[in-house]
């Protein structure tokens, strides 16, 4: 046996020692290690973005064009897997789950060391969109799986703030690689990432909370009853109603989560695979600018993520119905994100813009993961991921809508762009609000 493969296996053997027996906070660990593949997902999907305004065209003699359809065939993979990976996820279980949707990303970005025509790069950009599609819907699941209804919403918060904190690490890592290795050598030290971060899923998803060997009996107690959390509201109490594949399309809870990711998710998206295109078009950012600048709107989002959980949480604490307090949080983000981004459509120095983008993501992100909870505080058991799947499709069939419109639409300016995706923030909220008068446990036709 060669050294760095005993070191390895020393390595999971110490691992395992340090959990015999009960471990505390077992919950807290799994949405960690979801929050890390979250960052990784984040760090692979934007280094694309980042490099292609830098030199990375040019070298391949491409253009915005060519940028905007390679990203569509991200986006198609992507959607296709959302729905796909809802339903895998619901039918082999989170922890393989995870582990097919990671290695189909992780291999698909190393493989763009080796593309240089837009058909290779289309290829290797749909198959790693239908990798990391898996992520969303895994992510929910486990939260379901995980955590009591009152904790949701924080958790969600947490690795949604996986999201945000590769936003803000993937300007500055990549833009150092980049200049460092190079665009081929960069996506293969990215695609490694994932392939290290089997490890610890492995060792510590070992089965659902119902029957892990690590979780202790207080943890175990917590979580399950947590799920049937008595309340005289039914809007607080769990689902227990679980639908198939087709029969959930019946209720208009489900499409309340389908309409509104399919407005909203597009404002998202123009920040992920158009914020450096714009920095360097707008303002002439270069790389220098770029690793130290453009990672400041996804900070916001950090924080809007993890302060749209606890928010949801501590009102809820405070024995606000669930219905109540979703939809607090939800018009809370949307307010904060309407005139931000009009802001940025006339923003005319790059500190302006910046912060008006920061704003504009921490206010997505409080949105956003209050919404990404409702298929569990709707349906129950496989429906969850079925839901959260079909939800991410929606919401990146409203994103390829817009992005195939941007290279037209930024032209000459990136205020349209920016125009368009304030008035997809109402349309979002009219969605919840017209489909979900109350959010709460759907009872059966």
């Amino acid at each position: 046996m060669n050294i760095p493969l005993r070191w390895l296996l020393g390595f999971i053997s110490f691992v395992k020692g340090i959990f015999e027996g009960p471990a505390p906070g077992l919950r807290w660990l799994v949405v960690g290690l979801v929050a890390l593949a979250t960052i990784i997902n984040y760090i692979d999907r934007n280094a694309l973005a980042i490099m292609w305004p830098l030199g990375m065209s040019d070298d391949l003699g491409l253009g915005k064009e060519d940028y905007a359809f390679i990203v569509n065939c991200f986006l198609a993979g992507y959607l296709i897997g959302k729905a796909l990976f809802g339903k895998i996820m619901d039918a082999i279980g989170t922890r393989i789950g995870f582990v097919l949707a990671i290695v189909v990303w992780s291999l698909s970005v190393a493989l763009h060391a080796v593309a240089r025509s837009v058909l290779a790069f289309s290829v290797v950009r749909f198959t790693m969109g239908l990798g990391e599609a898996g992520n969303w819907p895994g992510a929910t699941k486990a939260n379901a799986e995980w955590f009591p209804i009152k904790e949701r919403a924080l958790a969600q918060g947490i690795f949604n703030a996986g999201a945000s904190i590769g936003g803000v690490v993937s300007a500055p890592l990549v833009g150092v690689l980049y200049a460092w290795i190079g665009w081929q050598a960069t996506f293969l030290v990215l695609g490694a990432l994932g392939f290290l971060w089997l490890v610890p899923w492995l060792i510590v998803y070992k089965s659902s909370p119902e029957s892990h060997p690590w979780l202790s009996a207080e943890e175990r107690e917590h979580i399950l009853r947590g799920r049937q959390m008595p309340d005289k509201d039914a809007s607080a109490s769990a689902a227990t109603f679980a639908p198939g594949w087709w029969e959930m399309y019946r209720y208009r809870q489900s499409w309340a989560v389908i309409g509104s990711r399919f407005f909203i998710d597009p404002i998202w998206f123009l920040f992920v695979l158009w914020l450096p295109s714009y920095l360097v078009e707008r303002f002439g950012f270069d790389v220098r600018d770029m690793v130290q600048f453009s990672w400041v709107p996804f900070l916001g989002a950090a924080a809007g993520a993890l302060f749209g959980g606890w928010l949801a949480q501590a009102l809820l604490e405070r024995g606000w119905t669930v219905n109540r307090a979703r939809k607090f949080a939800i018009a809370f983000g949307g307010v904060l994100m309407f005139p931000a981004l009009l802001g940025t459509a006339f923003a005319f120095t790059w500190p302006l813009a910046l912060l008006l983008m920061t704003v504009i993501l921490f206010g997505f992100q409080v949105l956003i993961g209050n919404i990404q909870t409702m298929p569990s505080d709707f349906f129950s058991g496989k429906s969850v991921g079925s839901l959260a799947g079909v939800g991410g499709s929606a919401a990146i069939l409203g994103t390829i809508i817009t992005n195939t419109s941007m290279p037209t639409i930024t032209a000459t300016s990136y205020t349209p762009a920016f125009v368009l995706g304030a008035l997809l923030v109402p349309l979002s909220l009219l969605c919840v609000w017209a489909l979900a008068p109350r959010i709460e446990p759907v009872t059966p036709k």
